[in-house]
């Protein structure tokens, strides 16, 4: 309780589920004001309630900036957002308000890891045009050719005995996607990463060891756009990655490589793609965040790009997942309102 004896008020900015909304209502400390509907908050909603909280548990759909902490005042201590990634918190606000900030890292990293390969298979051969034929009933007047719908195979062959993989960020996910990759028969993993960091080589060496490969190894861009058969952008989002992938680097990669974004849509030119898939310099793109989303329509230059697989930011929607992130978003705040250390709090040490 408050020192005034009072529950502390805490605004949920969705239905967590009952196994997760059940930890919350449990607590005799907290009075819970939620989001009554089955979709995004209303923003209208959301600053109606959020004055007097001490906590708040958001989703990517929330933003959290000067105009909701004005808006709570000065009791609101603790923000705990249901995500890996926070740049709907304005952490410059937060830290010079001594907000607690918390987060749901690692708990999705084999979810988004699984959903990567899936969309490198799918772009590769031809998933997306394949679909399309059988649901819009052109199926039975497909002539069958010899190469028809046929793409580059993720898989290493006799004949076709090597595989590159590339990173652009080598952190969690990258590396449960390269372990995923293994079976395939690949044989190098080159990664960009941090230009401010050096390169980690006893762990790449591990790692090179761990998996059989003939290189684990830090490159440069150009060098990353060059060799990769399939280029998996997994970095963080942000100033410093804005259209990392840009129209330089796609010219560099090969006619009959992939391109695969799990990350952030801001780290994708989608004007510059779009040019490349068109002009065939890459052979296909598998998409699960495109810059922009939600407002990506059948006239957006990458969904009128037959290669281009577009999911709707799904990575991480399994039901073992996403029920791990509301438990972790649940205790963070908990934690914190109890004067505990969250499980998962980011660091805003850079902002003070």
């Amino acid at each position: 309780m408050s020192q005034s004896g009072q529950p502390y008020k805490v605004v949920v900015c969705r239905n967590l589920g009952s196994d997760v909304m059940t930890l919350l209502e449990s607590r005799p400390e907290l009075e819970l004001v939620v989001w009554p509907e089955d979709r995004a908050c209303d923003r209208a909603w959301l600053l109606d309630n959020i004055h007097g909280a001490t906590g708040v548990i958001v989703m990517l759909t929330d933003k959290v900036n000067l105009e909701l902490l004005d808006k709570a005042g000065p009791s609101l201590r603790i923000v705990s957002t249901m995500s890996v990634g926070y740049e709907h918190i304005d952490l410059k606000v937060a830290a010079q308000r001594a907000l607690k900030i918390g987060y749901t890292p690692d708990v999705l990293t084999d979810a988004v890891a699984d959903l990567s390969v899936m969309l490198a298979l799918m772009a590769s051969r031809n998933g997306g045009i394949g679909v399309s034929l059988v649901q819009n009933g052109e199926w039975p007047n497909f002539s069958w050719a010899p190469f028809g719908l046929c793409g580059p195979q993720l898989s290493t062959t006799a004949t076709s005995p090597t595989r590159k993989i590339g990173f652009i960020g080598f952190g969690r996910i990258a590396q449960a996607t390269l372990a995923r990759l293994v079976p395939f028969g690949i044989t190098h993993c080159l990664y960009s990463s941090n230009p401010s960091s050096p390169p980690n080589l006893q762990r790449d060496a591990e790692l090179a060891k761990k998996y059989n490969l003939k290189a684990v190894e830090k490159v440069d861009l150009d060098e990353l756009a060059h060799e990769s058969d399939v280029l998996f952008v997994l970095a963080p989002g942000g100033s410093g990655t804005y259209h990392v992938v840009n129209e330089d680097l796609l010219g560099k990669m090969k006619k009959t490589s992939i391109l695969v974004n799990a990350s952030r849509g801001t780290l994708v030119d989608s004007d510059a793609l779009a040019k490349a898939l068109k002009e065939g310099w890459i052979w296909g793109a598998g998409l699960d965040v495109v810059e922009g989303e939600p407002n990506v329509t059948r006239d957006h230059p990458l969904v009128k790009e037959s290669r281009c697989i577009i999911i709707p930011h799904i990575a991480s929607a399994t039901l073992e997942t996403r029920k791990d992130m509301a438990t972790c978003a649940a205790q963070n705040l908990i934690a914190a309102i109890l004067g505990g250390d969250m499980p998962a709090e980011v660091d805003l040490s850079a902002f003070l």
